[in-house]
C-alpha cells in the first residue's frame, strides 16, 4: 500500500511481525491466535522492510512447528528476524547492518507473555523460542554485548498493557536499564493505540507505536503512523511521526490539515511519559 514509499526511503526499516508464519501446527491454547502464508515476508520486503522482530505474544502460536517453520520462512525470504531463534543465543541475538559506514545492532525481546505459555515459549540454552525481557540480566548482557561492536544500538521491544496508552511501571522500569546498558533506540509496541516517545538520558525511547497493517474499526486503534528516526552514532539527532490511518487493514498516509492534527495529538502523548522532547 501507500505506505511503502515511507518504508522504501529509509535506510533501515524495522516492524513488529505479529504472527507465526505457517501453515502447519496446533493453535496455542489462547483467545487470538495468528499464522500468515510465507508470503507475508515476501509482501514485506517488497513494501522495504529490512528486518522484523517476532518476539511477542503471538510469534509462537502454532507451536513448535509454527516456530522453525517461521524461521525456515525468513531464511528463505532473506528477511532477517530477531527476538526469536532456535536457541536462546540465536533469540538475544542482534541483526546487524551497516549504513553509510555506521554499524546498526538491532534486538527485539517481549516483555508481554501469556502467563501459561511464559515458560514454554522463552528461548534457552538448547531450547526455542522467543528471547523475553523478563529474563533481564540476559537482555542486558546482550545489548551490552552489541555495544562493543556497533556505532548505534536499537533494541525493539514488546510491552506495555493493551488499550492503556501511558507506560506502565514495567516499561518505566526496563527502559533506563536498557539505555544504562547501551542502547540508544528503544521502540515497541502491544498497546493496540500510540503511545509517547521522547529523549532519556541521550537516547531516544518510544513507549507504543500501535497497530500497523491490522484490522480495525476506527478510532484509537486505526491512528498509525511511521517513527523515522536519524541517527550519528550515538545521537538521535532528528525524530519525526508520518501519521497514517488504517482503513481496510492498511495504514494510509494523512496530508495536510488531518497530518498536523494527527502529529500534535501523537506529541501530547509524551505528557505521562516523563520523556524529554528532545536530547
Amino acid at each position: 500500500g501507500p505506505i511503502a514509499r515511507v518504508l522504501r526511503r529509509a535506510d533501515l526499516a524495522m516492524v513488529n511481525l505479529e504472527t507465526a508464519v505457517t501453515e502447519r501446527g496446533t493453535p496455542a491454547p489462547k483467545d487470538f491466535t495468528f499464522r500468515a502464508p510465507p508470503s507475508a515476508l515476501t509482501a514485506l520486503k517488497e513494501a522495504g522492510v529490512d528486518v522484523a522482530t517476532m518476539a511477542n505474544n503471538h510469534g509462537e502460536d502454532f507451536g513448535l512447528v509454527g516456530l522453525r517453520d517461521s524461521l525456515a520462512a525468513a531464511s528463505r525470504a532473506k528477511l532477517p528476524v530477531v527476538g526469536v531463534g532456535r536457541n536462546a543465543d540465536e533469540a538475544y541475538r542482534p541483526f546487524r547492518a551497516t549504513v553509510n559506514g555506521q554499524r546498526i545492532a538491532v534486538l527485539g525481546a517481549t516483555q508481554v507473555l501469556d502467563s501459561n505459555l511464559a515458560a514454554a515459549w522463552t528461548a534457552g540454552d538448547g531450547k526455542p523460542g522467543m528471547a523475553s525481557a523478563y529474563e533481564e540480566r540476559r537482555l542486558l548482557a546482550a545489548v551490552r554485548a552489541a555495544r562493543a561492536e556497533a556505532d548505534t544500538v536499537v533494541v525493539d521491544l514488546h510491552w506495555g498493557r493493551e488499550l492503556v496508552n501511558c507506560p506502565i511501571d514495567r516499561q518505566r522500569a526496563l527502559a533506563p536499564k536498557l539505555v544504562a546498558a547501551g542502547a540508544d533506540v528503544v521502540v515497541g509496541s502491544h498497546a493496540h493505540i500510540l503511545l509517547g516517545g521522547g529523549y532519556l538520558r541521550g537516547a531516544y525511547v518510544h513507549y507504543g507505536l500501535g497497530n500497523f497493517v491490522f484490522y480495525s474499526r476506527g478510532g484509537l486503534t486505526a491512528q498509525s503512523g511511521v517513527l523515522l528516526l536519524t541517527m550519528r552514532g550515538r545521537a538521535v539527532t532528528a525524530s519525526r511521526w508520518v501519521p497514517a490511518v488504517i482503513s481496510g487493514g492498511i495504514p494510509i498516509p494523512l496530508q495536510g490539515a488531518a497530518a498536523t492534527r494527527a502529529v500534535t495529538a501523537w506529541q501530547s502523548l509524551r505528557r505521562c511519559t516523563g520523556l524529554s522532547a528532545g536530547p
